[in-house]
């Protein structure tokens, strides 16, 4: 628990560094790499900023969306923090309603739920990661279907 809380702090401190040079022009951190894996829709990048290892079990990464990008359903068997630090996105759980969220919030994803997160339509949309790994690696499933998306308000 301690080193998960740790982690938290140092992507906590990450965002506030992120969000203060993103104002200037001058991005902390770069988008990374444009993913090829088949587990998303649209446009969406990573940058792996600490790989969980040993000592510190959670791994953290910035993922950058183009606007209406989205990942597939998905969980952690470990849960999620995600540091939302730029524009606007939606996260849904499985069963309930989808949540729009944007930057400055803090969504949590408990173990092993369900769920899904995305740009919106008409916006970009960036956060920071906290993923702790002891427990796991993401468990991919279906993809958001484009009604789904397409119903969301």
């Amino acid at each position: 628990m301690r080193k998960q809380l740790q982690m938290i702090a140092l992507a906590v401190g990450l965002v506030f560094s992120h969000q203060s040079k993103a104002q200037t022009g001058d991005a902390t951190f770069p988008k990374g790499e444009l993913s090829t894996v088949k587990n998303h829709t649209g446009n969406i990048w990573l940058n792996e900023l600490s790989v969980g290892d040993s000592t510190f079990d959670s791994s953290i990464a910035v993922a950058t969306y183009d606007a209406g990008a989205k990942l597939d359903w998905h969980s952690h068997p470990g849960g999620q923090v995600l540091l939302i630090t730029e524009g606007t996105g939606y996260y849904q759980e499985r069963g309930k309603p989808v949540q729009i969220v944007h930057k400055g919030d803090v969504i949590k994803c408990l173990p092993g739920v369900e769920h899904w997160h995305g740009a919106a339509r008409n916006s970009g949309f960036a956060y920071i990661a906290v993923t702790p790994t002891q427990k796991g690696k993401t468990i991919w499933l279906e993809p958001v279907s484009d009604k789904d998306y397409s119903n969301l308000k």
